[in-house]
């Protein structure tokens, strides 16, 4: 089981064992973790679970697709790494993938 590592928007950090095939999204939902408000539920429709991840990760997982980088157009604070972590899914591969929050996803 992969562990996922989230810098919350307090910095507080969170390290979370994920089951494969879920979203980076869903993991950060159902763990409480703060800064990923997830209104659109995983739809790619509104950016509000939005992340920055690591440079070290950034060639290690799949790029965002079009859909992805259109929504993230909406992302507040958006910033070269970012991602909406719906769009990313847990893999083996990803264990110790390390993902920041911004202040807000207003």
């Amino acid at each position: 089981m992969p562990t996922i590592v989230f810098i919350e928007p307090d910095g507080q950090q969170r390290e979370i064992a994920a089951n494969v095939g879920q979203s980076v999204m869903e993991v950060a939902v159902q763990h409480g973790v703060r800064g990923i408000d997830a209104d659109c539920g995983g739809a790619c429709s509104c950016a509000t679970c939005h992340g920055y991840i690591d440079a070290a990760w950034q060639e290690r997982i799949a790029p965002a697709d079009d859909v992805e980088v259109d929504m993230l157009g909406f992302a507040y604070l958006r910033e070269e790494t970012s991602r909406l972590t719906c769009q990313i899914i847990v893999t083996d591969s990803m264990d110790g993938l390390l993902i920041r929050l911004p202040s807000s996803q207003a």
